[in-house]
């Protein structure tokens, strides 16, 4: 099969460019409009009880809440001057009429107390938004923006819910393109000491170009029938580039080695295809049916991201399969053109390089660097025993972003002290009902005040503030004490709010975790087996998977939740992490584990079949792929980097962790780790039983009509070393 496709590509390569050119030009004009597409929530289990509160709130007494809060404040005057009270009065003035807006609330309407700060300096306004969905209440505040603004010296700051969406979107679109800033020029210097030629070194970023917009372009198509998460533009670009860099640099480094062995460029893409491409279609399936997890999940924002991701790291694939070869097969031996000659010499061809030397070193002391690399991955596991989990707020954007200006001012200089209050329906029951209802509540730990906010016939909402933040562990213990009271006789109570609906979150993603690493499990095992006619080599995958992202995830508690290196990197430490993060990690980490445990075995597989000696193919693997792993790993160190330096909380961890587990997987686990394992096992790594063995004979994902000398060279060779 994979020869057969090295042949179509050769003979359509003009075509597979044609169809590539479109797809970047459709991913440019059209595709990159996927931004306006995006939503910031979905982190909610639309099952659970706080959603189900929230929907019967609507039925039962209209749509609460506000949709954004606008935040002035002035140095000098009070609420009751006329310094402030002129320039925001008229402001809010300017909203009359306005088709956009629903309803307003202000302390100069109302004469609310818990609209004025303390200091009596500041004073903000609560507007509902017409309804409609998220991109029209986000257009919505896009048209009166405007009219916001205060004159005369006052500040006003824009926050709430879709204040915050807006700022999310705007960070997140800066992110990445300083993230390709500064990514695009280390990665083409890096590419041309590896490839040691401009030509060599341009063609993985063209293919990365076309995996980014080409998976931009399938998300907007998936966008228009789901929810997608604004955060999802992070991940689809960090993968796509990340992808195909790495698949481009295995294919390049293959077709140049097919071509310095005498082949024609036909001959030398079909073996490329048979060999690297091969590998290329097991790395790209295995990544994307790990992320294809996160779609077990019930909440949008998990489902977004496992779209994204599978769609960047498909199209990555896809790309490096039809749009690279036809590339090549365009090129041909210019694919060496415009040569850099560098001062130090290649290794040479004896096998006497570092990673001959290294790769002997296990082989002899196989148990040393088993014992000694798994004290080091489980002493950077540890901190994570100590992990403790909290919700999602506007901390994750920097400091000065003006919804989390907006949030922290109303939390901490504003009577109630939160913008998110628990919120109780109590259905069934008299007014005087809920209110003996409210009262049984302000007596609980932790609450500092209940009372009756509407009611409507039989149905009333208590608001209840509380101690500490909304995403905090106190204010989760209150909704769980809420939840324990009785409820009125003949009466119903539902309790939603954000402390709610960030412990129904965590249940939500604990009751699931179990069938995702069971789904994640199988499937690795059945792509590994089908690719190496092993059951002992994927269980051994599976275990050093969880080490290796062990390591990372010890690392991203000590940094994110403990603070350590926080002024450094430049983010907020909560104390907690957020659980859907760290559920996409997952996710995401262990498909980049799995892909080089598959550019290894590759190797080693092709050299057990040609010798039958499970040391010698080890050895040889390893000499043959470190230099190519470790160029790849990088590659993909510089790319997920550059989001690391982004200003969204969020993607940062995702970049460190996901940065901590490439480097440790490549530097130790799959170098050290792997085939010290695979020395100790000897024959047993290739051990399957007999009706297993008969299946991989007949449908592994082999080639089964090889060219004739494709096996001479390697199946991923190693490039040029740096």
């Amino acid at each position: 099969m994979f020869a057969w496709w090295g042949r179509v590509v050769v003979r359509a390569r003009w075509w597979v460019l044609a169809a590539s050119l479109v797809l970047v030009v459709v991913g440019g004009a059209w595709g990159t409009g996927v931004f306006g597409s995006l939503s910031g929530g979905g982190f909610d289990d639309p099952a659970s009880p706080s959603s189900l509160a929230h929907s019967r709130i609507t039925q039962e007494l209209g749509r609460q809440g506000q949709d954004v809060l606008v935040l002035y404040s002035s140095p000098t005057a009070t609420v009751e001057d006329s310094g402030l009270r002129d320039p925001v009065q008229s402001a809010l003035a300017r909203l009359q009429g306005r088709p956009e807006v629903l309803e307003v609330q202000s302390y100069y309407a109302t004469q609310s107390p818990a609209l004025v700060s303390t200091d009596r300096h500041a004073t903000y306004a609560a507007i509902q938004l017409r309804d409609g969905d998220e991109n029209d209440k986000l257009a919505d505040l896009d048209a009166i923006r405007p009219l916001l603004v205060a004159a005369r010296g006052v500040q006003t700051e824009v926050g709430g819910l879709f204040g915050f969406l807006e700022d999310a979107n705007t960070q997140i679109e800066g992110d990445i393109i300083r993230a390709e800033i500064l990514s695009m020029p280390i990665l083409l210097v890096l590419m041309i000491l590896i490839f040691r030629g401009l030509v060599a070194a341009a063609t993985p970023l063209l293919v990365g170009v076309v995996a980014i917009l080409g998976a931009f372009t399938v998300t907007r198509v998936i966008a228009d029938y789901t929810e997608v998460s604004v955060f999802a533009a992070n991940v689809i670009t960090m993968l796509g580039l990340g992808m195909a860099i790495d698949y481009a640099l295995f294919v390049v480094s293959r077709f140049r080695e097919e071509l310095a062995a005498g082949h024609d460029t036909a001959g030398a893409i079909e073996r490329t295809i048979v060999t690297a491409g091969r590998t290329v279609v097991v790395s790209g399936l295995t990544v994307a049916l790990a992320l294809s997890s996160l779609l077990l999940f019930p909440m949008d924002f998990l489902k977004s991201m496992g779209y994204g991701g599978m769609a960047a790291v498909l199209v990555a694939m896809l790309a490096a399969l039809t749009a690279l070869p036809a590339l090549l097969a365009v090129l041909g031996s210019r694919i060496n053109a415009l040569r850099v000659p560098l001062p130090w010499r290649r290794r040479s061809a004896s096998g006497d390089g570092g990673w001959a030397r290294l790769a002997r070193s296990v082989m002899r002391r196989p148990a040393l660097y088993l014992v000694a690399v798994t004290v080091v991955l489980l002493a950077m596991a540890s901190p994570f025993l100590r992990a403790s989990f909290g919700g999602f707020d506007e901390r994750v954007l920097p400091e000065g972003t003006p919804s989390r200006t907006v949030a922290e001012r109303i939390a901490n200089d504003f009577p109630g002290g939160s913008v998110a209050p628990i919120i109780a329906l109590v259905s069934g029951a008299s007014p005087q009902t809920a209110q003996t209802f409210a009262g049984q509540v302000a007596t609980l730990p932790d609450v500092t005040g209940a009372q009756m906010t509407v009611n409507k016939g039989a149905s009333s909402l208590v608001s209840i503030t509380y101690v500490g933040e909304p995403t905090s562990e106190e204010a989760r213990h209150v909704v769980e004490a809420v939840r324990a009271l009785p409820a009125p006789a003949g009466a119903e109570v539902l309790v939603g709010g954000r402390p709610a609906a960030d412990l129904d979150q965590i249940a939500s993603l604990a009751s699931r975790l179990g069938w995702m690493a069971l789904y994640v499990g199988v499937v690795t095992f059945l792509l590994l087996f089908l690719a190496f006619g092993s059951v002992v080599l994927p269980l051994k995958a599976i275990v050093m998977n969880i080490i290796s992202i062990g390591a990372s995830f010890g690392v991203v508690v000590w940094v994110f939740q403990d603070g350590h290196l926080a002024d450094w990197l430049g983010f907020t430490s909560t104390g907690f992490l957020e659980p859907t993060n760290l559920i996409l990690m997952l996710a995401i980490l262990f498909g980049l584990s799995t892909d080089y445990e598959v550019f290894l075995l590759s190797r080693v597989r092709e050299e057990w079949d040609r010798t039958g000696d499970n040391t010698e193919a080890v050895t040889v693997g390893l000499q043959r792929t470190g230099g190519i792993i470790t160029a790849a790993a990088l590659l993909l160190i510089i790319v997920i980097g550059g989001f690391a330096t982004g200003g969204a909380a969020t993607i940062k961890m995702l970049g460190v962790g996901t940065v901590v587990a490439v480097a440790v997987d490549a530097a130790l686990v799959r170098t050290l780790l792997v085939p010290a394992t695979m020395r100790l096992l000897g024959r047993w790594n290739w051990w399957a039983p007999g009706p297993l063995a008969k299946v991989y004979r007949r449908y592994g994902l082999r080639e089964s009509h090889v060219p004739a000398d494709a096996t001479t060279t390697d199946a991923t060779s190693e490039p040029a070393r740096v």
